[in-house]
């Protein structure tokens, strides 16, 4: 006799209609390029609401004060866009205010960003426990939180001044990251950058794997993972023979997602903490701690023994 399937649709989960916008649409052809052929509804509450806001009015103040700085040329505006950027308060500021010109615009466009992730965070969160899920897509997000509160916010005030805070644009980011390194004596030598790089590489590999075992048995129907969980001599259980013969351990749809979590969690938090050490007050100088650890050779050899 067959059973029923009571598994809920999309549109009995949750509070039925109410925060809903948007009817359901189907485009088969989005599946040829790996995405989701369906198309709402999307779900718009307190915080997702507050979370698009306050983005929103970041990213407004970024590319109005970018525009400005290029005398509104839309050419002009197009062709330096990745060198375009909000700079933070001089170091006089200190963590005070500073005029729009000279900051302002800076400490304004960072409330509203940060605003916006917490905001995110708890849309993530409060979503999972309304649907009956354990909120650890909201726990994963707090790795990415935790570096940025470390580089905006938490190591300039430990530092005493907003300048210490990479400015808003694209490749300011990166020079910002690279004067960090030269200025403390190299990133190579921060241990936890090494954690980082391992934690992030690692993640890489893991996913790869797990998305070309998974790609391998979709004949199998192994991307329906929940189901395939329930029934033997599927295709998850030969990806977990696959594994378990060729990579020397047994890695199931639960464990390689765990593995994949902490790393990319990890990541993060790594790079958080080596971050904020990079400081006069903990590590002034990597390759000189490099040289005391024991890790690097020092600038001057000792003298060979007779």
């Amino acid at each position: 006799m067959a059973t029923l399937n009571t598994t809920p649709g999309d549109l009995e989960l949750g509070p039925r209609e109410k925060g809903r916008v948007g009817k359901p649409l189907e485009l088969p052809i989005l599946e040829n390029f790996g995405l989701d052929s369906q198309i709402g509804p999307t779900f718009i509450g307190f915080w997702n609401l507050t979370a698009f806001v306050t983005g929103g009015m970041f990213f407004f103040i970024w590319l109005v004060v970018m525009a400005s700085q290029v005398g509104w040329n839309p050419i002009a505006f197009a062709k330096y866009f990745f060198v375009l950027q909000i700079d933070p308060p001089p170091a006089a500021f200190g963590l005070g205010w500073a005029p729009l010109e000279v900051g302002g615009w800076w400490l304004i466009s960072t409330f509203f960003l940060t605003v916006s992730i917490f905001a995110w965070l708890m849309h993530l969160y409060t979503r999972a426990v309304r649907l009956g899920l354990k909120p650890y897509l909201a726990y994963g997000f707090t790795g990415a939180i935790i570096l940025y509160l470390v580089i905006y916010i938490i190591r300039p005030m430990w530092m005493g001044t907003w300048s210490e805070a990479p400015p808003h644009g694209l490749k300011a980011l990166l020079d910002w990251t690279n004067n960090v390194s030269v200025r403390y004596g190299n990133f190579y030598y921060n241990p936890f950058h090494m954690l980082s790089i391992f934690f992030l590489l690692g993640s890489t590999v893991l996913l790869a794997m797990h998305a070309g075992t998974i790609w391998a048995l979709e004949k199998y129907a192994a991307h329906e993972e929940w189901q395939e969980i329930q029934a033997p001599g599927t295709g998850t259980e030969r990806a977990q023979l696959f594994w378990r013969w060729c990579m020397g351990f047994n890695a199931n749809a639960y464990s390689i997602h765990l593995w994949a979590f902490w790393f990319a969690w990890l990541c993060g938090v790594t790079g958080a903490i080596g971050v904020f050490l990079s400081m006069p007050d903990f590590v002034n100088n990597w390759y000189q701690w490099g040289v005391e650890a024991g890790i690097n050779y020092p600038d001057k050899l000792p003298p060979m023994l007779p």
